[in-house]
């Protein structure tokens, strides 16, 4: 099958696992140069070997996009060293749950600076580029793509905080998809379910104990399979708009 994002660039961010790191592979499959971001750069720079091996090209920019100057300095590097910007996938993000009631509120500013303002810093940064690919790129159309999560679509007890930066992401895709969408930048968001990834580590072991516990029974996605929904959206023909997917494992109920 013909690669079908030759000619284009792409940015992902959170690329240093997970499904930024399954995204990134995805997408050099299908021919785009892959500009890799996250803060852990040896990862980063063994995902961009795997990328050339394969015959593909990954530039690797070492960024934390909750720094606004980072952000715009990842987005700049890709445009300065790869040429243009097609596609950009928001995909950097943390998981910390819990009550509110005595919640330590530095998890909350945590989660709202990566998942609302990172997304926001890097979407700012790359639309210029994006709407300039949508005028003259090889593609005549381009694609932000925002990853939140089914907790954008479901508050939960215990997830409060976490719910409201997920919808968040909906509101501002939305708002943006209806800003940008007559000219060609496609606005998506995607929604994953439970994922085997890193996400959940992060939290307090009472509260991994708990989600572990909680999806026992349930096989959850994997990041390719989320990669592959990605790839889908973005390589839609130019009339074909994929405003919100929601991707859960056929065992989850909720």
């Amino acid at each position: 099958m013909a690669q079908r994002l030759t000619a284009t660039v792409a940015l992902v961010t959170g690329a240093s696992s997970g499904i930024g790191e399954a995204t990134a592979l995805a997408l050099a499959a299908e021919g785009a140069q892959v500009a890799v971001v996250a803060r852990r750069r040896d990862r980063l720079e063994d995902l961009a070997a795997r990328i050339g091996d394969a015959g593909g090209r990954a530039l690797v920019i070492e960024a934390d996009v909750t720094e606004r100057q980072q952000a715009e300095g990842a987005v700049a590097t890709t445009v300065e060293q790869l040429g243009r910007l097609d596609t950009v996938v928001n995909n950097a993000g943390v998981m910390l749950l819990g009550p509110v009631v005595d919640a330590p509120v530095e998890e909350w500013e945590r989660m709202l600076s990566l998942n609302v303002q990172g997304l926001m810093y890097v979407a700012h940064a790359a639309l210029p580029h994006l709407l300039q690919a949508a005028a003259d790129g090889p593609r005549e159309v381009a694609d932000l793509i925002n990853v939140s999560s089914v907790a954008g679509r479901v508050a939960r007890n215990g997830s409060a905080v976490y719910n409201a930066t997920k919808h968040a992401v909906g509101a501002f895709s939305e708002g943006l998809r209806q800003e940008v969408t007559q000219r060609h930048v496609r606005v998506s968001l995607i929604e994953p379910g439970a994922v085997d990834t890193e996400l959940p580590d992060h939290n307090r072991p009472a509260i991994r104990e708990h989600l572990q516990q909680r999806f026992a029974d349930v096989e959850r996605l994997r990041s390719e399979d989320i990669a592959d929904a990605i790839a889908y959206v973005v390589t839609r023909a130019r009339h074909v708009a994929i405003n919100e997917l929601l991707v859960r494992p056929t065992e989850q109920q909720a």
